[in-house]
């Protein structure tokens, strides 16, 4: 199955909750996922039935400590694995640099300790910035789903999020596989079709025709520490969810696919360095 980063450089676009609501999904179709926050913020982890974790329990270990990620894996009542994240991961861009080592610790592990395994899906919520973090997400990554609000801010947000993956694409010579999905879209307001007609336009296929439309029950449920199928699972928003879910399995999204390979870390970097400094 699949490993799929939930990434967009701007914030407050649906990123946990689509990635939540998503292995939710999945993990509903029968599959038991992994899920892995790389969020200093933690709330995917809080989100999942961890809690709260120290940092020594949490994937800043991995990185901190080379911790075997065996050792950090969470086991919460729901049908699903998690490595939680803590607010230390946001040192690790300054603490370990940018190079092809750190880049590709996460993919690397991934394989190594048969986590990246064929029978469940992977689904990593990343920070909302170009950093270390969302670049280890995205080349441990064979697919990345960019949640995008009916906004227009939000669509900067996600040109340059093309940007950085055709940049990734040259590099490891194939691709990424890419979804764009429109989030919190009000149906009522002519601003959020005239936005679904622009990135319909802009990205073609790539964009997803599933809506996430805004509901009360998806506002409320992280209140409660739910996903939306356990907490309102009769509401639009678990429609629109599972709608996705649909949509990505039968386009082949969430289909087995080849991961991508130990391409040229280091030239990637070069190519993003620029980039990298005018986004933060």
């Amino acid at each position: 199955m699949p490993c799929i980063a939930v990434f967009n450089q701007k914030g407050g676009v649906g990123k946990t909750t689509t990635a939540l609501n998503l292995a939710a999904a999945i993990n509903r179709d029968g599959s038991a996922p992994l899920l892995i926050d790389l969020d200093p913020q933690a709330h995917l982890t809080a989100l999942s039935g961890v809690g709260a974790v120290d940092s020594t329990s949490s994937i800043y270990a991995f990185y901190q400590s080379h911790r075997p990620l065996l050792e950090l894996l969470h086991h919460p009542p729901q049908n699903w694995q998690v490595l939680a994240a803590h607010l230390e991961l946001a040192k690790v861009d300054t603490q370990f640099g940018k190079g092809p080592d750190i880049l590709n610790r996460l993919r690397n592990a991934l394989v190594r300790e048969r986590l990246s395994a064929p029978d469940h899906s992977i689904v990593i919520d990343c920070s909302p910035v170009l950093g270390v973090l969302s670049l280890s997400a995205i080349f441990a990554s064979d697919r990345v789903l960019i949640p995008v609000s009916a906004d227009y801010l939000a669509i900067k947000g996600a040109i340059q999020v093309e940007r950085t993956l055709d940049a990734l694409s040259r590099v490891i010579r194939h691709p990424v596989m890419r979804r764009y999905v429109l989030t919190r879209f009000d149906s009522r307001r002519r601003m959020s079709w005239d936005i679904e007609k622009t990135l319909r336009e802009r990205f073609g296929e790539q964009l997803c025709t599933t809506r996430i439309g805004e509901t009360v029950a998806l506002a409320e449920s992280p209140a409660e520490g739910k996903h939306i199928f356990d907490y309102a699972p009769t509401s639009r928003g678990a429609q629109d969810y599972q709608a996705l879910h649909a949509e990505l399995k039968d386009t082949g999204f969430l289909a087995t696919g080849k991961p991508a390979t130990d391409a040229q870390a280091s030239a990637f970097i070069a190519k993003l360095k620029g980039q990298m400094a005018t986004t933060r």
